[in-house]
């Protein structure tokens, strides 16, 4: 029988717990090839929100995207913001369920943010909906708009993020 050393045993023991973990990894990693290659286009409704014409200056439109139990807010921000429509390319509009826990948002036009009224969580809608503090961990979903030169109108066609307390934004 051989003395064995603590250290030997440490890296012997190291060793053979890795050996496992490491078909695992490979078997995971494979799989997420296959995944990646079989993305998801959800059918979003094409939905006229308003004209460009009646829109304020940093005023919150409310409207529903994309069905009535999704509240959102469309945004003329008076100066171009990335991801804006419009001939100005300054609007916007965002989901307005808290990414946290679903408050409902208020626009703040003063510091132009969303603000949470349950957990004190800010979205900033100069920056694509970006978090700036508070407990959420991710942005605001954005609604995909589509502005029309000749009419004026501004559609929203899709979502960008998952909005909140949902597996899939269109059932």
């Amino acid at each position: 029988m051989s003395n064995i050393n603590r250290r030997s045993f440490l890296k012997g023991s190291g060793i053979a717990a890795t050996l496992p973990l490491m078909g695992v990894a490979s078997t995971v990693l494979a799989k997420e090839k296959d995944v990646a290659n079989t993305g998801t286009t959800l059918d979003y409704p094409e939905t006229t929100v308003a004209n460009v014409q009646k829109l304020a200056v940093n005023e919150a439109v409310n409207f529903s995207y994309p069905d009535s139990a999704s509240p959102c807010a469309m945004i003329r921000m008076g100066k171009a913001v990335p991801g804006g429509v419009g001939p100005d390319k300054d609007i916007v509009a965002f989901s307005i369920l808290c990414s946290h826990m679903g408050c409902a948002l208020l626009y703040d036009a003063t510091s132009r943010t969303f603000k949470c009224p349950c957990h004190f969580s800010i979205f900033d809608s100069e920056k694509s909906g970006q978090m700036v503090i508070g407990q959420a961990t991710e942005n605001l979903p954005k609604i995909q708009l589509l502005f029309d030169d000749k009419s004026g109108e501004i559609k929203a066609i899709g979502v960008d993020g998952l909005i909140f307390g949902r597996q899939a934004n269109i059932g």
